[in-house]
């Protein structure tokens, strides 16, 4: 039988932020180090370079460039929306691949999921260096990452350069142990991941709104990215999704004899859909009852001909609904 998922618990979602903040300042260290390393934002290569770490440059900062970092007459660059992103990349990959162990969805082929302990065994095994895995991996968490990148393509691009830029090994534990430091049952609440996105932002939200100034492009993000928690998402679904459901359940004596909200409310639920926050409001002069988001004669008859736009275009809550 299926489980209904919780919210994530306050104390825990008190971690979980700690976490997170700790997490990307950890990340933009390493990756402004392991950027600083290769070069990127030099004018030129410096000779100590291998010609695979000199295409690696050459892609990262093609890549920095995509992202609105400046390349200057002199050939220098800046490297500071790069080293954002490969901050972001690297350390949401290890959170990911997190999520899909604890609940058995890392999968190695269509058959056999993993756990890290598997992934740490698996790496250490010359055997392991498959065609369809695609490349050798050197520790359990570099291949939990390229086995979530192959479960998750549109996420994380398995070729990205992003993904072939390595982090000292001292950043790189501690990221590992932030993220094996989590509590279990952060990996099994419906919300976490929506309160990951915007705890990345936390900090950065702060400074901006300290610093008072203008929001432009660069401050917008961190500014207006903003977690709807669970009760929300019901509310909204409720009172629009639900709303069509009650007129086309509830009967015309229904809406004129009721005697209250939660009467109209238990008439429209169905088995596992409550409608908790399903609102309705009474004509003061006739005393029939209507949906209080109203009642549009655009609606359509079947539910298969229902479209409804995100504008928010978030991380995705799914309800039971």
């Amino acid at each position: 039988m299926m489980t209904t998922r919780q919210p994530l618990d306050k104390a825990l979602r008190r971690t979980l932020e700690a976490t997170v903040i700790k997490a990307r300042d950890i990340a933009e260290l390493a990756a402004t180090q392991a950027l600083n390393r290769l070069g990127v934002g030099d004018a030129k290569p410096a000779d100590y370079l291998s010609d695979e770490q000199r295409k690696l440059r050459t892609r990262l900062r093609a890549r920095g460039r995509q992202l609105g970092d400046i390349k200057k007459d002199n050939g220098q660059q800046a490297t500071h929306k790069l080293v954002t992103e490969v901050a972001y990349e690297h350390w949401h990959r290890m959170l990911f691949s997190r999520f899909l162990e604890q609940n058995n969805l890392l999968m190695y082929d269509e058959y056999t999921s993993l756990s890290l302990d598997e992934c740490n065994e698996l790496a250490q095994d010359s055997d392991t260096a498959r065609d369809d895995l695609e490349r050798r991996c050197e520790s359990g968490w570099e291949l939990a990452g390229v086995l979530a990148s192959k479960m998750l393509p549109q996420i994380f691009r398995i070729d990205s350069a992003v993904f072939e830029l390595e982090f000292a090994p001292e950043h790189q534990r501690n990221l590992e142990q932030l993220v094996t430091g989590l509590s279990l049952e952060t990996f099994q609440a419906q919300d976490s991941l929506g309160w990951v996105y915007q705890f990345w932002q936390s900090k950065r939200k702060d400074e901006v709104n300290k610093s008072e100034v203008k929001i432009g492009a660069d401050e917008l993000s961190p500014v207006t990215q903003l977690f709807t928690e669970p009760y929300m998402v019901s509310f909204l679904l409720d009172n629009a999704l639900g709303a069509w459901w009650a007129g086309k359940r509830l009967t015309e004596s229904d809406w004129q004899h009721a005697s209250s909200e939660q009467e109209l409310r238990d008439k429209a639920a169905i088995p596992g859909v409550s409608l908790e926050y399903l609102r309705f409001v009474q004509d003061e002069q006739t005393k029939q009852w209507q949906p209080a988001s109203g009642t549009f004669d655009t609606w359509p008859d079947e539910l298969s001909e229902f479209k409804a736009i995100d504008p928010c275009c978030g991380t995705p809550y799914i309800p039971s609904f």
